[in-house]
């Protein structure tokens, strides 16, 4: 995992409140690179990834992983967990959009799979 990335692993995520605007092409852009991994923005509105395991139970170990650090946080993706993957879908649906908190929280499932 690289440094901007641990970086944005460290930063805490904030509650959204409403009325906050989601971030901007540009912004998204600039984090999604310091992210890395792989993750992609779809529509500009959420991230997401699919991780890939060797079968059900390591998708699902998995997801149990995501589901701690999502209540430490306060920040809770949608996941879809099949068979020998488990499929990561992060925005703010306070504001419907994406806000800096979806990558930090992004960065911290990323470490897991690292």
């Amino acid at each position: 995992m690289e440094q901007a990335a641990k970086n944005l692993a460290r930063k805490q995520c904030i509650p959204c409140e409403e009325g906050v605007s989601p971030l901007d092409a540009k912004e998204q852009s600039f984090y999604l690179k310091q992210l890395g991994g792989n993750w992609q923005i779809i529509q500009g509105h959420h991230l997401y990834k699919k991780f890939i395991f060797t079968n059900f139970i390591g998708a699902l170990n998995f997801a149990n992983k995501i589901a701690k650090i999502a209540e430490a946080e306060g920040h809770h993706p949608d996941l879809k967990i099949t068979w020998g993957a488990c499929e990561v879908e992060i925005y703010t649906h306070k504001i419907n959009g994406l806000v800096d908190s979806d990558f930090y929280l992004a960065a911290k499932i990323e470490e897991l799979d690292s």
